[in-house]
């Protein structure tokens, strides 16, 4: 994996884990509090699954 993609997987896991932290378990999951939050998570995991996919293209162009 290139540098590149591994800081913004670095980044985007930090990003996770702090609103994972942040995170009000005891009030509702789309509360007004925590729906920032929720979306946060959701967008670095789609964040990640983009990353995946464009290391895995990056991989194709690579002649052997």
């Amino acid at each position: 994996m290139q540098r590149f993609y591994k800081l913004f997987l670095v980044i985007l896991i930090v990003i996770i884990a702090i609103n994972l932290y942040a995170f009000d378990y005891r009030s509702e999951m789309m509360s007004e509090d925590n729906s920032k939050v929720v979306f946060s998570i959701a967008t670095a995991i789609i964040g990640i699954i983009l990353l995946y996919v464009m290391h895995t293209w990056s991989k194709i162009g690579v002649k052997k």
